[in-house]
Order: structure tokens, then C-alpha cells, then sequence
């Protein structure tokens, strides 16, 4: 099996197994990130960057521990809108604000940009949540 044709059917089993619209938008971006030479999304991975700490900065430093409930900027005090799709329908729908975000994002947090594999086990992990 190739790469193309693996993609293309992890993206169908993440369509089948994914519940409503938002689910759809994480399935999209996932998709991108398999033609961009991402593996298999590891959720687990995911979840261990999203709780990792680079110093004194995470993700969970603005987002806060639970994806499921807002967040608040660290500095501007900003509310973040909750990051999972089953609660916010309107997360990962744009695929260029998401990677403006990732961009953003990971440069603050882990002080460089993010791989698309980790971005893949990111959005999974929240995907599922």
C-alpha cells in the first residue's frame, strides 16, 4: 500500500469514526498534514505535548488543562475559546488560521515551529476530546 492510498484511508476511517461537522474540520486538517508526510496521528503524543512543558511555558498555559473549557492568555488576560471541537464547532474549520496559530503557538511554546507530525498528534488528541 502507498502513502497516498494509506492517507487517504486513515482519512476515511477519521471521517467514519468522527461524529458531526467539527469532526470533519479536524478530519480536513488531518488530511493535509498525511499529504504533507505525516504518519499515522498518534494521540497519545498529542497529549504528552499538549500537557509538556518547555521551561516555564505549555499549552496549558494559556488553553488551560482541559480543552474542553476556555483558556486566558497569560498576559493580555484574552479568554480563549475552548480548543476541542465538541465544544467549539468553529475550531480547525479554517485551515489558514490554524496553521497562523500553530505558527504563533509553538514558536512561544516550544520555541520553534511545529512539525506537521506534531501538529497531526495535536489536533488528534484534541479531536478526540
Amino acid at each position: 500500500m502507498n502513502g497516498q492510498t494509506l492517507s487517504l484511508l486513515v482519512g476515511l476511517l477519521l471521517v467514519a469514526s468522527s461524529p458531526g461537522l467539527a469532526a470533519s474540520a479536524v478530519d480536513d486538517r488531518l488530511r493535509e498534514y498525511y499529504a504533507a508526510g505525516a504518519s499515522m496521528a498518534d494521540v497519545n503524543r498529542g497529549a504528552q505535548l499538549w500537557q509538556g512543558t518547555q521551561g516555564d511555558r505549555a499549552c496549558t498555559s494559556c488553553h488551560g488543562n482541559s480543552p474542553l473549557q476556555a483558556g486566558q492568555h497569560i498576559k493580555t488576560g484574552k479568554v480563549i475559546d475552548a480548543m476541542a471541537p465538541s465544544v467549539n464547532g468553529e475550531r480547525f474549520r479554517d485551515g489558514r488560521k490554524t496553521e497562523k496559530w500553530f505558527l504563533r503557538n509553538c514558536k512561544w511554546t516550544f520555541e520553534r515551529e511545529c512539525s506537521v507530525q506534531e501538529k497531526a498528534d495535536i489536533l488528534a488528541w484534541l479531536g478526540q476530546q
